[in-house]
């Protein structure tokens, strides 16, 4: 557990463990509501059982980070701490791999000259649309009025799969009241700085192996033509369907999604 400082009261955490031989690291970028507890569990151990190097960090605005009331935390900072975190702990051979728009802001530091060997994509290509801008506005005024887990309770019935909405019954409907966050919380800058994003990437520019992992019970931001689409712009690619699992395919099924990145490092 480390933290990387950036300037004065501004820092990223981080955990970096690295390869027993000439392997890869896998470089996990979480998505906005996400932290590296979605990763630093039973994917890292598998991952470093199996002789590779992992990293997981947060976003200034997450978890266990440092950040000034006045930083504006905009999709511009998360792609610029990415690369400096990248340049700064250089890990071995790191594939990159970004859950949700964590996987765009992966996408974006390599082309703006991070160095990997290999990028994956978990439910992350979706087009720009009123539609998306639509959901992406509700999400930032849940999340003013409840935070967190007001934007959960709201968007899971279209983001997980049955098993997961099942796991997570008791826990999102509990007693526990509804709490607006202060203007200065993190989690609800994030998701306002979000609105600025751009999600028409260049995708023909991806100049290393590209592994797409969608789930079939993503029913509110996987679009198939438009996944279909997308995925026909990008010059070396692979793609998955997890037909029982969602938006949060790591946390749904781990297992599988270990084995799918261990056979994609191969080919890294």
């Amino acid at each position: 557990m480390s933290i990387l400082h950036i300037t004065t009261g501004e820092a990223l955490y981080y955990e970096h463990v690295r390869p027993t031989s000439e392997t890869n690291t896998f470089v996990f970028v979480n998505a906005l509501t996400g932290s590296t507890d979605m990763w630093s569990g039973e994917i890292c151990a598998r991952l470093q059982e199996a002789g590779y190097g992992t990293l997981v960090y947060n976003f200034r605005g997450q978890a266990k980070t440092q950040f000034g009331d006045d930083t504006a935390l905009t999709p511009g900072l998360i792609v610029d701490d990415l690369c400096f975190l990248l340049r700064e702990v250089q890990p071995q051979n790191p594939i990159l791999v970004g859950l949700s728009i964590g996987g765009l802001f992966a996408a974006q530091a390599c082309l703006n000259g991070a160095h990997a060997t290999g990028l994956v994509l978990i439910n992350t290509l979706r087009k720009p649309s009123q539609r998306l801008d639509w959901i992406n506005q509700a999400m930032v005024r849940l999340a003013g009025l409840g935070g967190g887990r007001m934007v959960m309770m709201a968007n899971m019935p279209v983001l997980g799969s049955p098993d997961l909405l099942a796991r997570m019954w008791d826990a999102t409907f509990s007693d526990a009241p509804y709490e607006a966050p202060a203007a200065t919380d993190g989690l609800l800058r994030l998701m306002a700085g979000s609105l600025g994003t751009d999600w028409d990437l260049p995708y023909e520019k991806l100049d290393l192996p590209v592994l797409i992992l969608t789930g079939a019970h993503d029913r509110l931001f996987r679009i198939e033509e438009d996944v279909a689409e997308m995925k026909g712009r990008i010059r070396d690619v692979d793609e998955k369907l997890y037909r029982d699992a969602g938006h949060l395919i790591p946390m749904e099924r781990p297992e599988r999604f270990v084995l799918d990145l261990l056979a994609f490092a191969t080919g890294c």
